[in-house]
This record gives C-alpha cells, sequence and structure tokens, in this order.
C-alpha cells in the first residue's frame, strides 16, 4: 500500500498516486479536501515505500516502523500531539516503538512527520504498512 502513498517536498500531508501521464503524476491529497492535481517531475516526489529510518546498526524501512506504531497504539491514531510536545517527549515515543534508532541522525522534525504520517493514513483507514509478499498490492475499496 505504502508504494502509491506519496510525500511531495514543499507540499504539506501525503498524497496518493491516481495516475501517471507525461513528465508528472496525478495524485489525490489524502486531507479532507480531496484534491486531485498534477504533480511535476522538477519537485521531489517520494513513495512512503522508499524511505527509511536510521537506527545504530542499519536502516529499517518505514512500514516497519509504522507497524511498530500501529501495534503500540492499537490501530488507533497517535494521541502525543507533535506540534506541541516537548523533544524529549518525541524522542521518547520513537524510542518505544524502534528503540535503536539513531539519535544523531533522527531529527525531531523527522519523528513530527512519522507522527503527522501515521496519523493521516490511520485516519484515510490505511492499517497495513507491509508490502505483500507477491509484490503485488491490493486496492481499497471505493467509498
Amino acid at each position: 500500500m505504502l508504494k502509491t502513498i506519496l510525500s511531495i517536498s514543499g507540499k504539506p500531508g501525503l498524497y496518493k498516486l491516481i495516475s501517471q501521464g507525461k513528465n508528472m503524476l496525478i495524485v489525490e491529497s489524502l486531507d479532507a479536501s480531496k484534491k486531485r492535481f498534477p504533480a511535476y517531475g522538477n519537485e521531489k516526489i517520494i513513495s512512503l515505500a522508499d524511505i527509511a529510518m536510521y537506527t545504530d546498526e542499519e536502516e529499517v524501512p518505514l512500514y516497519e516502523v509504522l507497524e511498530s506504531m500501529n501495534t503500540k497504539e492499537n490501530g488507533q491514531a497517535v494521541t502525543l500531539d507533535p506540534k506541541k510536545a516537548k523533544p524529549e517527549e518525541l524522542r521518547a515515543y520513537l524510542a518505544e516503538v524502534l528503540p535503536n534508532f539513531d539519535r544523531d541522525r533522527v531529527y525531531v522534525a523527522d519523528i513530527k512527520k512519522l507522527i503527522q504520517w501515521y496519523n493521516i493514513l490511520i485516519e484515510n483507514g490505511i492499517t497495513t504498512f507491509a508490502p505483500d509478499a507477491d509484490g503485488v498490492e491490493e486496492e481499497e475499496g471505493a467509498e
């Protein structure tokens, strides 16, 4: 599922890939507006499936961190407000879900973004983060 969920540099929130055109992608905002618009090749666009978190040993794929958060929160949104939380609280939260995260290379801004993304995914009914074993992802039902 995370392969079709995108982050676009300079734009808040997350976006779902709808289709591809020549030199652009058609994306839909995962916020309440569900607004669709083109995202062009000159924008930094990254799939959540391609993101990893630094740890003391190696990089851990984002889906593993999200799965750990989902387990900790019992499938609910994180109650810790990333905008109001102190840096120590954010680091303590991440230490609960990813105990060996690299404290030098994972910044407070990264933890805030991680919590925001997790909450956006949960609000949109996306609760399975691991890639399917056969590499083919199931499409969510239309609403």
